[in-house]
């Protein structure tokens, strides 16, 4: 696959010691493109997901002319067509450590810490992200990224095995390690390195169809869980899903079958509201692959045919970012739903646990003054017309200035993942049967140590935006 060069033309400068370093918001475009296009081959399913969730977001938009006005007043409409987030899995702390290199090369850095295990996923995991307002509005292309938990299984001898298998392999070419230290040494890339390093860091997260291990290796590790399988058996950690953002996932969930596509019974996340809050997803079943395997039994090593389930479709609806407050009463709220109805494995109790999920949440407002009024979620603030043609006065008081329509506040955008949800995709798309049941062990110090750096946490970031929105707002002349 071709991956045009950036112009300087293209790209915002960054500040940097060369003056042809161009933004990393440039090259992590021109990366989230190249990932979608390259998709769009491999799985031609998902093209039909993109083309729905235009489709649903452009029918919203027509028939709500205020939304479509408060998503133009927020700066928040031109992003939501291009969104995307991705996911992946790794197996070694080297491999983890290396990512986070590559990522920083896109202005992405790891936000949050999500232990999977919690719900039987022998993986913990991170979000790869910008983290400022104004990259976000650029391209808030964002990666969910796991690393395997060896420590977790239970027999010891497969364990060693996957070691061995991992160990191995390199999921880096070395043209995109050298273009990392090439970065991380002067700075930044031009756009010609830019280029470069888009084509082969695309490289680790392609498609493989022939496996890395014996078939009977794979059952086996198969049968502890089918996500052990696909992160130790293959060349490289494979993107598994691309995901679009739509405004109303309740009409996908409603139209996928119209497109020949089976969704996944019930949407993850919080109910149906006016004001959506953090994160709903829903999804379509893995796909049934054919892969090669190595066959130790032939003579000089041949290769048996099988298959694989991994890589799936996904579509999520995101909401407001919530307050460490908000998030307390959403996940109290959750757990009492799932107390009261909860969801089956197959979906055949999906209608009841939505029901039940919907009125276990009425006590959580359902507008934005009544999220904002009681501090449950983060709001960006700005001057309106009539603020902008009357700055506020100094030491001008905040609520004052919106009672008088001077300024206004719009919800900030959830940026990253309910580990809840992010099991229930997993679960539902790879299977759990025939698995090793998998405690609770949460260990974000490994993982931390593992990545070569501390994780950020998500809710200083949303606070800050919300603080620098409503210092702009009193501080403007």
């Amino acid at each position: 696959m071709s991956v045009q060069t950036i112009t300087r033309a293209d790209a915002t400068r960054a500040d940097a010691t060369r003056a042809d370093v161009i933004s990393p918001d440039a090259i992590r475009t021109l990366f989230s493109t190249a990932m979608s296009e390259m998709y769009r081959t491999e799985v031609p399913a998902y093209q039909t997901l993109v083309e729905l969730v235009e489709e649903v977001n452009g029918a919203l938009l027509a028939a709500d002319p205020a939304e479509r006005h408060r998503l133009e007043a927020a700066g928040g409409l031109a992003r939501i067509t291009e969104e995307r987030h991705g996911a992946i899995r790794l197996g070694t702390a080297d491999e983890l450590s290396t990512m986070r290199r590559l990522f920083a090369v896109m202005g992405m850095q790891p936000v949050g810490y999500y232990d999977l295990s919690e719900a039987g996923v022998p993986v913990h995991s991170t979000a790869f992200r910008p983290v400022d307002g104004e990259a976000l509005s650029r391209n808030p292309f964002r990666v969910f990224t796991s690393l395997l938990r060896l420590d977790l299984i239970a027999d010891e001898g497969l364990r060693q095995e996957a070691e061995k298998v991992l160990a191995a392999r390199s999921i880096f070419t070395p043209g995109c390690l050298a273009l990392i230290e090439k970065a991380e040494a002067d700075g930044g890339l031009d756009g010609e390195d830019a280029g470069r390093f888009v084509a082969e860091a695309l490289e680790t997260f392609r498609w493989h169809s022939r496996a890395n291990v014996p078939l009977d290796l794979y059952n086996r590790l198969h049968d502890a869980h089918r996500l052990i399988a696909d992160v130790v058996s293959f060349k490289g950690p494979h993107i598994n899903h691309l995901t679009p953002r739509t405004l109303d996932i309740d009409a996908v969930q409603r139209l996928m079958p119209e497109k020949g596509i089976a969704p996944k019974a019930v949407v993850e996340g919080p109910p149906t509201r006016r004001c959506p809050i953090l994160l709903r997803q829903t999804s379509f079943k893995a796909l049934s692959e054919p892969v090669d395997f190595q066959d130790g039994d032939s003579n000089g090593g041949g290769w048996r045919s099988g298959v694989h389930t991994a890589r799936f479709g996904e579509i999520e609806q995101r909401g407001i970012a919530l307050t460490p407050k908000g998030r307390a009463l959403y996940d109290t709220l959750l757990q009492d739903s799932r107390r009261l109805v909860a969801p089956a494995a197959d979906g055949s109790n999906a209608a009841q646990y939505m029901a039940a999920l919907q009125e276990v949440f009425a006590p959580f407002p359902d507008s934005w003054e009544g999220i904002r009024r009681q501090g449950l979620g983060y709001f960006s603030y700005s001057l309106t017309e009539a603020g902008r043609r009357n700055p506020p006065a100094p030491g001008a008081d905040l609520e004052t200035l919106i009672e008088s329509g001077l300024v206004r506040f719009d919800p900030v955008v959830y940026e990253d993942f309910l580990p809840v949800s992010a099991a229930g995709i997993f679960q539902s798309n790879l299977g759990d049967e025939a698995r090793q049941d998998f405690a609770a062990s949460p260990n974000q110090q490994r993982f931390e140590a593992d990545l070569g750096a501390a994780v950020l946490n998500p809710f200083d970031l949303y606070a800050e935006i919300e603080r620098d929105s409503i210092a702009a707002c009193l501080t403007a002349k």
